[in-house]
């Protein structure tokens, strides 16, 4: 069985345009059908289109460039019949005339209580509840918010503040290698965001027990650095066993989520096709391929001869 049926492909900020150059295909009705038909003749659809950024940046200009991707994103999607799109919620600076992101981890002394609340009432919310809007008028209705760690939305409870402000377009792009290292069990918060995840990223952490019982989770070394880390991103895998990932891909069916698992490679130790295909085999041979069905009472899959 081939594996690979879907791909999330980048529209630019951060992880570039490599393979979606965005502009192009918003002003040509040829260049669009080009790219669709690419991955026609693949027999591979898009799961989602990506463009993490942080449009809330101090920095105007950065904030400005960002916004316009984002914004053309929603855009694109809407042309290439595309219901999600993967993204950060952004950071702000500490005022308006911060020159860099302020990420808050703690509420002492007051300044930092006092600058996350400024963040949130005057720069966060605001800006989501509106861009919420002009996504949902794109028919973009799954706003899937990666919790990543330097941002507003970095676990379940700010993911669901922004929910509750912003409205049910908002949602999950559930990494659990984001989760991991901040102490967060991936099982509990995919149980906690029932009903709100939209896209899942398959990556994984490995923990440096030694690292960390030294110097804790707080790392800002380079991530070129690994043995000195207090973690790593890894392949799925060679993190945490194919236990935990069994566990996490039926917790993600009982909680409504069976879409995709996007492989995203972000492992130093190996090559990215490497990576990529170790990733592809690991997974094929756990995730639950097919879809349940009601049989007396309980839920079951029932055996391909059955369904002739």
């Amino acid at each position: 069985m081939r594996p690979i049926r879907k791909l999330e492909v980048s529209t630019g900020n951060y992880p570039g345009d490599a393979h979606c150059k965005i502009d192009e295909l918003l002003d040509s009705k040829e260049a669009l059908k080009r790219f669709k038909e690419e991955f026609k003749k693949r027999n591979i659809e898009i799961s989602a289109l990506s463009c993490h950024g942080n449009p809330l940046h101090p920095e105007e200009s950065i904030a400005r460039n960002h916004r316009e991707i984002t914004r053309k994103t929603f855009v694109l999607a809407n042309r290439l019949g595309i219901e999600r799109v993967a993204l950060f919620s952004g950071c702000p600076g500490d005022s308006d005339s911060s020159k860099y992101p302020n990420w808050v981890t703690c509420p002492w002394p007051e300044d930092y209580s006092k600058i996350l609340k400024w963040q949130w009432e005057e720069k966060v919310i605001p800006y989501w509840q509106k861009e919420a809007k002009f996504a949902q008028e794109q028919g973009i209705e799954k706003i899937c918010f990666e919790m990543h760690p330097g941002f507003i939305v970095y676990n379940p409870e700010t993911l669901l503040k922004l929910r509750e402000a912003a409205g049910k377009a908002i949602g999950a792009n559930f990494d659990p290698s984001h989760l991991f290292w901040q102490g967060i069990d991936p099982i509990a918060a995919v149980r906690r965001l029932k009903g709100c995840i939209y896209h899942v990223h398959a990556k994984d952490t490995k923990i440096d027990a030694h690292n960390t019982s030294v110097n804790g989770v707080l790392d800002t070394k380079s991530y070129g650095d690994e043995i000195n880390r207090s973690w790593i991103f890894r392949t799925v895998g060679y993190g945490h066993d194919a236990s935990f990932w069994k566990y996490f891909i039926s917790t993600l069916r009982l909680c409504g989520y069976d879409y995709v698992l996007s492989i995203e490679h972000e492992d130093s130790l190996m090559s990215a096709n490497e990576g990529f295909q170790k990733a592809a085999s690991f997974l094929k041979e756990i995730i639950l391929k097919e879809k349940q069905v009601k049989c007396g009472g309980h839920k079951m899959s029932l055996p391909q001869w059955l369904k002739k």
